[in-house]
């Protein structure tokens, strides 16, 4: 595999980009950017971020390029979902797409058949003819009063 700084510096060669225009269009500097093109810097996701939106490519592309994001989801649409999300930062997204990235290792390694934590705690019954709170706290506001 690639590494970042070729997949980047290829980006931006087949976007005619220069190294200074780039690193304009990212809000980073010229030294920072040529470092990470040669492998010798690791950027944030706010940096791949920044960079991706330079780039007009997928943040998600240059993710998986860095190793924040495994490329192995298949057809889920989780990680594309939150990396589309203006609502929450940069650190946000990635924590989140950590989370994700371990329960779905975790019910990999999981034995087939072997239920999960939260299946083997048993419910608590409720009588069949019990009403829901709400639903009895209506029908007790509503009905008239029988009192003499």
């Amino acid at each position: 595999m690639r590494n970042l700084g070729d997949y980047i510096r290829e980006q931006r060669s087949t976007a005619q980009i220069s190294l200074r225009q780039l690193a304009k269009l990212a809000g980073v500097s010229n030294p920072y950017l040529s470092q990470i093109e040669r492998g010798l810097r690791k950027p944030s996701a706010e940096i791949l971020q920044q960079i991706a939106k330079a780039l007009r490519i997928s943040a998600e592309a240059l993710y998986v390029q860095a190793g924040i994001l495994d490329e192995r989801y298949g057809d889920s649409d989780v990680p594309g979902a939150v990396l589309g999300d203006p609502g929450i930062t940069e650190r946000q997204k990635q924590v989140l797409l950590e989370i994700y990235d371990s329960f779905r290792r975790e019910n990999e390694e999981r034995p087939a058949g072997q239920p999960e934590a939260d299946e083997q705690v048993s419910a608590t019954k409720v009588p069949a003819d019990a009403e829901p709170t709400a639903e009895a706290d209506r029908k007790r506001a509503t009905a008239p009063d029988r009192t003499p």
